[in-house]
């Protein structure tokens, strides 16, 4: 997905978010949105939004000396949804499709989401999300590739909607490869993330092999490269994977909700909508 220019105002709102969890004071604050001021006018425009907001992340990492701004608040979504697992669990056990459930839950858990939404109801956002007619359906389409694939490659989204990930993972019937960041970026799900919320237990973990948001395959490592080529299915969770795979093919499918307009837009469908789409 291109770089659009409502992007821009996003991008600073986060760099003052980021210093502010690193605990930057003012003085810091101002000189990190001047920072990203800069950056954002030598970036190049071709790039996607995630491979911006890798720029602007880092440049605050490095101002504030601060490796992991957001380890309290992703350690927090992690308690959170742990404590709905249960009744997720509850929910999938209870459904008459199962797997329509399932997939309805982790694109609920997508609303754990710091950069465009920073507060939310997640349990309020569950009991939406079940009701909610898709904006795009392309279930049929899901159901054919899981029948087909040997296995699947799931690329995390956010800490916290790991644990809606593991509800989906415990409902398929097939080895799953769970693929986390290289290292802290935004409440992005890293190791210890997907660790904390027991995908060790229901997948194999792998690192991408970078710490940009979204999958930014030049940035990744060979061996995930490898098994990224290699997979007949894969499933991308989240905006910011969606912003740097879309387009590469049918073998994808992304689940996600359409948290900002600019997605809304590019995606086709209104604000506020949850999606599976396939390719």
């Amino acid at each position: 997905m291109k770089t659009y220019l409502d992007c821009y105002p996003c991008f600073l709102r986060q760099a003052l978010e980021a210093a502010r969890q690193s605990g930057a004071d003012e003085t810091q604050q101002r000189d990190i949105l001047n920072g990203a001021l800069d950056a954002l006018r030598a970036v190049d425009p071709a790039s996607t939004p995630p491979e911006i907001g890798d720029v602007i992340h880092r440049m605050v990492r490095e101002e504030t000396g601060t490796a992991d701004p957001y380890q309290q608040a992703k350690s927090a979504a992690t308690r959170q949804a742990l404590d709905l697992y249960p009744r997720l669990k509850a929910l999938v056990s209870e459904a008459r499709n199962p797997l329509g459930t399932a997939v309805r839950l982790a694109i609920a858990g997508n609303i754990i989401d710091l950069a465009p939404v920073g507060e939310y109801d997640l349990w309020a956002t569950v009991e939406r999300v079940l009701d909610q007619p898709f904006g795009i359906d392309d279930t049929a389409a899901f159901q054919r590739a899981l029948a087909n694939a040997g296995a699947v490659l799931y690329l995390a989204d956010n800490a916290g909607e790991t644990v809606f990930d593991r509800v989906l993972i415990e409902t398929l019937d097939l080895p799953i490869t769970y693929a986390v960041k290289g290292g802290p970026i935004l409440n992005d799900a890293t190791e210890d993330d997907a660790l904390a919320a027991g995908l060790d237990q229901v997948s194999e973990l792998v690192s991408t092999g970078s710490d940009a948001p979204g999958t930014v395959l030049h940035r990744c490592s060979h061996d995930f490269r490898r098994r990224y080529d290699e997979a007949q299915m894969i499933i991308a969770k989240g905006q910011a994977n969606y912003e740097t795979l879309s387009g590469e093919g049918d073998r994808l499918f992304f689940l996600l909700q359409a948290k900002c307009p600019v997605m809304a837009g590019d995606v086709g469908v209104p604000m506020g909508s949850i999606v599976l789409k396939q390719g």
